[in-house]
């Protein structure tokens, strides 16, 4: 898990990074408007119906575990003088993924990046723009370190492996998607691609894979890697034409597999990887 911590109108905000999503610290962002009872500006803010229904919409949309049931009791709750919710009710109560709680000395309650700008609205619409400059710089500078880590370690030959057999090529050439997989309905556009490139949701890798601090997308190949890029280009396409998610699916896959096999077969690909 990445941490870093950036400064907004004087306020050190920290940012950790977790499967691939950023969380901001809504605890930093709520000192902003109240230094020594930060807790209490969280609270508060948890207490609106308005935010409740942000929170439960941003679940469905990305947590296939959450408990509506218990999210609908909090929107009936919501706005009487009687009603407190905290972060750790939320989350232990509805299995929620969009906050998150850390202990110790570094710890606090920390959002989801669209949930945090959300709470940034609510404490001051001048420090969420302010905060939205300085996440985009972190943003900008991982980039610029990304693309240095790529031409270090995907072109200088710091990858750990060569294709030498007919077995390896069949290992990173996606399988075609079953019925069941088109049928189905994904919460994120991100798991779609996910589907058609490597078979299977970012949940279902971590279910299989629970020794490991990345994400699905960090053990992929540079072939992988190259064709997930074209996958999001077309499936953006795809939706403004008004393409259904189950022929979407389809079609991503079985473009993917076309790409994998042709990448596979490239000499420059395999010069890189040498």
């Amino acid at each position: 898990m990445k941490s870093h911590v950036i400064k907004v109108q004087g306020n050190e905000i920290a940012v950790i990074s977790k499967l691939g999503d950023d969380y901001i610290s809504i605890t930093d962002i709520a000192r902003h408007k109240n230094p020594v009872e930060p807790k209490d500006i969280v609270k508060n803010w948890m207490r609106s119906k308005t935010t409740i229904e942000f929170l439960g919409l941003w679940e469905r949309l990305h947590n296939s575990d959450f408990k509506g049931v218990e999210f609908d009791s909090f929107m009936y709750q919501a706005g009487s003088n009687a009603f407190v919710l905290s972060p750790s009710k939320w989350i232990e109560a509805t299995n929620a993924i969009g906050i998150i709680s850390r202990q110790g000395n570094n710890g606090g309650t920390f959002a989801h990046r669209d949930i945090a700008f959300e709470f940034a609205s609510w404490v001051s619409p001048e420090f969420k723009l302010y905060l939205l400059v300085e996440f985009q710089r972190l943003k900008k500078d991982e980039n610029n370190q990304l693309k240095l880590e790529w031409n270090l370690q995907r072109t200088l030959a710091k990858i750990n492996y060569r294709i030498h057999t007919d077995a390896i090529k069949e290992k990173i050439i996606p399988v075609a998607v079953t019925t069941e997989q088109a049928t189905s309905i994904y919460a994120s556009e991100a798991d779609l691609l996910n589907v058609a490139l490597f078979g299977q949701t970012a949940k279902q890798w971590r279910d299989k894979n629970p020794g490991k601090d990345g994400n699905i997308r960090d053990e992929a190949t540079l072939e992988q890697l190259v064709v997930l890029s074209n996958l999001e280009s077309i499936n953006s396409a795809l939706i403004h034409q008004g393409v259904v998610q189950s022929e979407r699916l389809t079609q991503l896959n079985r473009i993917a597999i076309i790409q994998i096999k042709s990448l596979v077969e490239n000499r420059n690909i395999k010069r890189l990887k040498q």
